[in-house]
């Protein structure tokens, strides 16, 4: 059994970022917003401005209180999105419940957009055009299998989960580097056996669901879930311990997908001149 370790590899990928930024005649300047109180949301808009700084990306977290209205934050956005200084535009999820995302998503620039969440991003990305950004998650995910190695063409790949931020996404990175792609949800029948045949597996559902008797000799397992057990430990989709001795590659949990996002978001928000 190997890690995936992305701590090691985002380390990298930051200092390839920091020295392109380095190389551009204007820095980069990226926005996020963050609505509400949200203390989860709250660290992780910290660690992405820290992050930026720390690269040479200007950045800027705009805080607004939860009761803020939908037509407000639209202002907002058009603001920024006018802005020439302005080269990147977060909009931190979830947002509270009065506030419609999809319209929030499909207001930002998609030429701003570093989330790679807009229509015009996503449509392309299914369509096998380069979008504008790629979503930060899976394409930290596609970075870490590239830089050990890991073959993707040719592979048959599990994505367990569809949302519109990781899985639906994952799949469509995998599937435009010629996997052959599966995608699980709720709704799915023999999940176990699905699971058994798979060459490469990405679950991202929060939940405690892939174990051992389910995990193909030599598999490669990417787990993007991240909670608290029980004991208060941060734990994974994967139950790490009974099944990393079956598999080839297996990222952990944290210090896997957690530290590829981060730096997968700065290399978009280095990529604004390009």
């Amino acid at each position: 059994m190997n890690l995936l370790d992305g701590k090691k590899v985002s380390e990298k990928v930051l200092e390839n970022v920091k020295a392109r930024v380095e190389s551009l005649n204007k820095q980069p300047f990226l926005n996020v917003i963050l609505v509400g109180d949200d203390p989860a949301s709250k660290l992780y808009v910290n660690n992405k401005r820290k992050t930026a700084e720390k690269i040479g990306i200007r950045s800027n977290v705009i805080e607004l209180p939860a009761e803020t209205d939908e037509n407000t934050l639209l202002d907002l956005i058009n603001k920024l999105n006018n802005d020439d200084k302005v080269t990147g535009i977060m909009v931190q999820l979830p947002l509270p419940v009065h506030i419609n995302k999809n319209n929030i998503v499909k207001a930002i620039n998609p030429k701003k957009d570093v989330d790679g969440f807009h229509p015009e991003n996503v449509g392309k990305l299914v369509l096998g055009i380069e979008p504008y950004f790629y979503p930060a998650t899976p394409q930290g995910i596609i970075m870490l299998l590239d830089e050990y190695g890991i073959q993707i063409e040719g592979k048959h790949a599990v994505v367990i989960g569809r949302s519109n931020i990781v899985g639906k996404p994952m799949a469509q990175m995998l599937l435009n580097r010629n996997a052959t792609v599966t995608v699980c949800h709720s709704y799915t029948s023999d999940l176990d056996e699905i699971i058994k045949t798979a060459d490469i597996i990405v679950s991202a559902v929060g939940k405690k669901i892939v174990r051992c008797k389910m995990v193909k000799k030599n598999s490669v397992i990417v787990d993007v879930g991240i909670f608290r057990d029980s004991n208060g430990k941060l734990t994974g989709d994967v139950d790490f311990d009974i099944v990393s001795p079956y598999c080839d590659f297996i990222s952990p949990v944290p210090g896997g997908v957690g530290p590829m996002t981060i730096a997968s978001l700065m290399y978009n928000a280095s990529k604004v001149y390009e």
